[in-house]
């Protein structure tokens, strides 16, 4: 319960900006007109969503507040402390939020891709790390809470590497670079676009889409609060209709996609369409499928990726108890699908 009250605390004095008109405000009230979205700067549909402003589009009537977070972790404090209705966020900051002790009452609701090279563990040269074996001993960062943290974590179990045989440290992306380039690191865990930066001085060790087919993968998720999706249906149906336009113009007209997300990023065209690339992104017509968000009368494997997930947190000594699978279940928006993505 300290945990809890102290991220609420942390949430009320650091996230004023995503608050609106109050930290408790708007989510559960049918009559105010307003949604408090949290994203993050990596390469996503959602960030065309952000751009082209299509959901400012099609929910004339709303007041819409875009909020930018570093992390999955301090999105959930957020959500804890009631103060975002919708989120990008990766699918082990979900796992942990669906778990004791944050049991945060949020829906997921959209598979906005899934990670592939766009995330991964890379050592600095120099450092004298070649391989994920070779970490015993070192320093390395990665954003704890997030999937990046989950993926080390995992790639040195597959290494058979302890975590107290490692030195972890808890950087955003950000300053990992910045402790990258005064040679503080010797490897870091990190994402696109700051996973570029290390790239160039550093050596791949191992991505995440190399994980996801030895059964650990990541995805970034789109999660909706449930008082929310409780009191603004509608509102929620237009969100998944714009990410999916946003999907439909990664696959159809990649060059437009980029473009947007270089805005968003400051990267030229070319190099978003390249980091774009780096991504797994599904159709829209995918999420209705058993293998994702499945149906409202049959929900998808995602629900037992979240569950793995946990367990794997559970191991890690990160959550205190691992959700069943029916909770998880329950914590799938398939409501509509997938004539709703239109």
């Amino acid at each position: 319960m300290r945990k809890i009250l102290s991220l609420v605390a942390a949430a009320t004095l650091l996230l004023p900006t995503a608050c609106g008109d109050g930290a408790a405000s708007g989510g559960g009230d049918p009559d105010r007109k307003s949604i408090r979205i949290a994203y993050q700067a990596f390469p996503s549909g959602d960030l065309i969503v952000k751009n082209q402003g299509l959901l400012e589009k099609a929910l004339p009537d709303y007041q819409i507040t875009w909020t930018k977070f570093d992390s999955g972790a301090s999105i959930n404090t957020a959500f804890v402390a009631g103060s975002v209705d919708i989120a990008a966020i990766g699918s082990s900051p979900v796992a942990r939020g669906l778990s004791a002790p944050l049991n945060i009452p949020y829906q997921v609701a959209f598979v906005l891709d899934v990670a592939g090279d766009n995330e991964a563990l890379v050592a600095r040269k120099g450092s004298g790390v070649t391989d994920v074996s070779g970490l015993r001993g070192k320093k390395v960062a990665t954003p704890f809470a997030s999937t990046a943290h989950y993926s080390l974590l995992a790639a040195l179990d597959r290494a058979g590497v302890k975590e107290s045989d490692v030195t972890i440290v808890d950087l955003e992306p950000q300053d990992i670079q910045a402790a990258w380039t005064r040679g503080d690191l010797d490897a870091a865990y990190s994402w696109l676009p700051s996973l570029d930066e290390l790239r160039k001085t550093g050596t791949v060790l191992v991505t995440s889409r190399e994980l996801a087919t030895a059964g650990k993968p990541t995805l970034d998720l789109g999660v909706v609060a449930t008082d929310f999706v409780t009191a603004h249906p509608a509102a929620v149906d237009a969100w998944r209709k714009a990410q999916s336009q946003a999907l439909n113009l990664i696959h159809n007209d990649p060059a437009a996609a980029a473009k947007s997300v270089g805005v968003e990023l400051n990267l030229s065209p070319e190099e978003a369409q390249r980091q774009l690339s780096q991504g797994v992104f599904l159709k829209p017509a995918d999420l209705a499928s058993p293998a994702w968000l499945g149906t409202s009368a049959a929900k998808g494997q995602l629900a037992d990726n979240l569950v793995s997930a946990a367990q794997f947190l559970k191991t890690q000594q990160k959550i205190d108890a691992v959700p069943d699978l029916a909770t998880v279940q329950a914590a799938i928006y398939a409501e509509g699908l997938p004539d709703v993505l239109g």
